[in-house]
């Protein structure tokens, strides 16, 4: 249950090391980009290394952990937590207000069709800020 193998996916390891609740809600979560390694978005495909910082929003709370271990199946809290290192803050670690996400409105001009490279980074940098 510990370091068996020097390759594990990402969504795998969230939800080994309980950031996430099920594996396919961690893997939802790196499709809608809700999940960055040292700063990039990742799909659930990428493997993870010891040392990566990783950012994993789940709703409203915003995890911030550095792996220090890789993990293939899910284990009791308090041995997943040996694998974790915390860098949020408790305060991030609470659930915000019940009150809805403001989301970016963006408005595209009818039959302009679908949003260019440049115009999905914007899209994007909206998002994480």
């Amino acid at each position: 249950m510990t370091e068996t193998n020097q390759r594990v996916r990402i969504d795998k390891w969230l939800w080994a090391a309980r950031i996430y609740k099920t594996r396919s809600l961690a893997m939802q979560a790196c499709k809608a980009g809700n999940v960055k390694v040292d700063g990039h978005h990742v799909k659930p495909s990428r493997f993870v290394q010891i040392g990566d910082d990783i950012q994993a929003r789940n709703g409203t709370v915003l995890r911030k952990v550095k792996v220090t271990g890789l993990l293939e199946q899910r284990v009791s809290a308090k041995e997943a937590a040996q694998f974790v290192e915390d860098l949020a803050p408790p305060e991030d670690l609470r659930p915000k207000s019940s009150a809805p996400i403001p989301q970016p409105v963006i408005l595209y001009k009818r039959g302009a069709g679908r949003p260019t490279k440049r115009d999905r980074r914007k899209i994007e940098e909206l998002d994480w800020g």
